[in-house]
C-alpha cells in the first residue's frame, strides 16, 4: 500500500479518544464498548489488583496472529495504534473484508493494567512481566500463556515503547521505530523461524524508511529465555518485537503512533498475501543496530565545572501526578559529551550554566529553569 494511502486511512481511522502517554483500562472501556459486532471482546484474566485484562478477537481467517501491548505499563503508543487499526478493520471496506478473511487476530490491548495505571513498567508485585515468562509467577503471565497456547498463533506481535536515548545506529538519527526478530538459542542462530520474523520486519522497514530515512532500528538479539519473545520464538511462533520510540519534539508519541499504525497495516496485509517462509529475510540485516546515544538536551561548552569547557545533558523523567503525566528535566551528566546527540541542543558559547537560585548544576539535580548569559532559560518537552 503506497505512503499516502497509509495516511489517509490513519487520518480518516484514528482513535481520537486516546491522547498522549497516559492510557489505562478506564480510557480503552468505552471503545472497547463502542466495538461493532464484529470484534469479539471478552475479559481473559484479573490483573493483580484484580483489574480485567482484555481480550478481543477479529477476523475468520485461517492465518492466526496475537497481539499484545501494555505488557510494560507505561509504554502506550503501541495500544494507541491497536485501536487506530481496529478502527480500521471495523469499517466495511474491500480492503479490510480481504484482510479479515485471511487473517484471524486475537489483542490484548492492556496485558498490565496495575502497571498502566501506576504508569509503571512493573506489574503491582513489581514484576517485569518480560522476565516472567518461564516461571509464570504473575496473573497476568499465566493470561498470556493461556491465550498462546489456546490460540496457537502463527505470528505473535511483542508490542512495546522505547525511551528517547536510543538512536538507528551510530548516525545522528533517532530510532523513532524499532523492530527484533528475538533469538530462539543462546548461538542466536539464524532459524527458519527467526527469519519468517525477519522477512516481515523487513517488509514494515521498507515502508517506513520512505517516511522516516534511516529512523529505523533493531534491537541485538541476546538470548534470554525469560522473555517473552525468546520463548515464544523458540516455540516456533513468529515473534516480531516492534518498539514505538521518539521522534524529534513528539513526546507524546503522536506521530510514532501513526508509524506503527502503518507498520501494523503493512504487515498483516503482507501475512494475509503471502506465504511467508523465510525467504526474503536479509534485508532485515540493512537496519542498523540501536546505540544509546541521545539526551533530551545537551547544553553545549559550558564553562567553570572543569578546566576545560563542558556538556550538560538533561534526560526527563515521567511522572505521573494526579492523571498526568510530567516530563520533569533531571541533570544526567556533565563532561565531554562529544560522542552524543541531544534531541535539542543549546550553545552555551562558554558561559556559566546555572540552576534558578545561582548554584552550580549537579548530576540528579532537577532542574526545570537553568539561568544561561542571566536569562532563564526553562527545560520542557514540549
Amino acid at each position: 500500500m503506497k505512503t499516502d494511502s497509509l495516511q489517509t486511512l490513519y487520518k480518516t481511522h484514528k482513535a481520537t479518544a486516546l491522547f498522549g502517554r497516559y492510557i489505562t483500562n478506564d480510557t480503552i472501556h468505552p471503545l472497547l464498548n463502542a466495538l461493532p459486532n464484529i470484534c469479539t471482546v471478552h475479559t481473559i484474566g484479573h490483573s493483580v489488583r484484580d483489574k480485567p485484562i482484555y481480550g478481543l478477537t477479529i477476523g475468520t481467517g485461517k492465518k492466526r496472529i496475537l497481539m499484545w501491548s501494555q505488557m510494560h505499563g507505561n509504554e502506550s503508543t503501541t495500544t494507541k495504534a491497536l485501536f487506530d487499526l481496529l478502527n480500521t478493520l471495523c469499517n466495511a471496506s474491500a480492503a479490510s473484508n480481504s484482510l479479515l478473511e485471511a487473517v484471524t487476530l486475537n489483542i490484548i490491548p492492556i496485558l498490565n493494567p496495575d502497571g498502566a495505571e501506576a504508569y509503571t513498567r512493573v506489574n503491582a508485585n513489581q514484576v517485569d512481566l518480560n522476565r516472567d515468562a518461564q516461571n509464570l509467577t504473575q496473573p497476568e503471565s499465566l493470561v498470556l500463556r493461556h491465550v498462546f497456547n489456546s490460540f496457537k498463533p502463527h505470528f505473535c506481535y511483542n508490542l512495546h515503547g522505547q525511551r528517547t536515548i536510543f538512536s538507528a545506529g551510530k548516525a545522528r538519527k533517532s530510532a523513532t521505530v524499532s523492530f527484533l526478530s528475538p533469538a530462539e538459542d543462546a548461538a542466536c542462530t539464524v532459524t527458519a523461524t527467526r527469519k519468517k520474523a525477519m522477512e516481515v520486519i523487513a517488509q514494515m522497514n521498507t515502508m517506513l524508511q520512505d517516511v522516516i530515512p534511516g529512523q529505523v532500528g533493531v534491537y541485538d538479539d541476546a538470548f534470554n529465555l525469560n522473555c517473552v519473545g525468546d520463548t515464544f520464538q523458540s516455540e516456533h511462533a513468529p515473534t516480531i518485537l516492534f518498539e514505538a520510540g521518539h521522534f524529534e519534539g513528539d513526546y507524546d508519541r503522536e506521530y510514532t503512533r501513526e508509524l506503527i499504525y502503518r507498520s501494523y497495516i503493512t504487515s498483516l496485509n503482507y501475512i494475509a498475501a503471502h506465504d511467508v517462509t523465510g525467504t526474503h529475510y536479509k534485508p532485515y540485516y540493512d537496519i542498523p543496530e540501536n546505540e544509546k546515544l541521545f539526551f533530551d538536551i545537551i547544553i553545549r561548552n559550558v564553562s567553570g565545572y572543569a578546566a576545560n569547557l563542558v556538556d550538560v545533558a538533561i534526560q526527563f523523567k515521567e511522572t505521573l501526578q494526579g492523571t498526568s503525566l510530567v516530563f520533569v528535566p533531571v541533570v544526567e551528566k556533565i563532561g565531554v559529551l562529544h560522542d552524543f546527540y541531544g534531541h535539542k541542543e543549546i550553545d552555551a558559547q562558554g558561559e556559566t550554566l546555572l540552576d534558578e537560585t545561582h548554584k552550580m548544576l549537579a548530576e540528579g539535580n532537577e532542574n526545570v529553569i537553568v539561568i544561561l548569559k542571566n536569562e532563564k532559560i526553562v527545560l520542557k518537552a514540549k
